[in-house]
């Protein structure tokens, strides 16, 4: 049902999509959609909740692999972006309900965020412990990655972050900059 709800939303857009429309769309009756949820608000914050899940399972599963803290730090970050640009375009008119309501997208992304942060310490305090990072305040530093990523994900979306470059272009860039947050120099090419 949430898939169907999304693709509803996609196509037609949250006001224009009705609770008959997701119920009938989706072969389940209105008494069972209504078991599930109490109302189409209620389904659309299902839907980010599941795009937000889709984001955090391939960012967790990035922060297990085996590489470099520095490495990991870069691929989360441009793992953020290119997924959550990709999640806003796939959704057609979703895409102008989600900047118009950003204050539910917040709310509902609180759990997202409070994920993210945490796998950015991880990745820190890895790159701490093997003397890849020179950072004292983990937590911190974490907190000021994910706001700046966060920050990052409008313009990015709209290609306002450094327009006609590519990603492999800007890489060792952003990663000069990380690496020197960080307390580490950067002595080879990135990518």
């Amino acid at each position: 049902m949430i898939d169907v709800a999304r693709q509803l939303f996609a196509k037609k857009g949250f006001d224009e999509t009705t609770m008959n429309d997701i119920s009938t769309t989706s072969g389940k009756g209105r008494r069972t959609l209504y078991t599930y949820f109490k109302s189409k608000e209620d389904i659309y914050t299902a839907v980010i909740e599941y795009e937000l899940e889709r984001l955090s399972d391939r960012l967790e599963e990035l922060s297990n692999k085996r590489m470099k803290p520095q490495d990991k730090v870069i691929e989360l970050i441009y793992t953020h972006l290119s997924m959550i640009k990709e999640t806003v375009a796939r959704n057609g008119y979703l895409r102008a309900e989600f900047f118009r309501n950003i204050w539910r997208v917040e709310q509902v992304r609180k759990n997202f965020d409070a994920d993210e942060l945490e796998l950015f310490m991880k990745v820190f305090r890895e790159g701490k412990d093997s003397g890849e990072f020179d950072i004292e305040n983990v937590e911190l530093v974490a907190q000021i990655t994910h706001y700046c990523v966060k920050g990052l994900e409008v313009p990015y979306i709209y290609g306002r972050l450094a327009p006609g470059l590519s990603v492999q272009d800007t890489r060792p860039l952003v990663a000069k900059v990380v690496y020197g947050a960080l307390g580490k120099s950067v002595k080879r090419n990135i990518y």
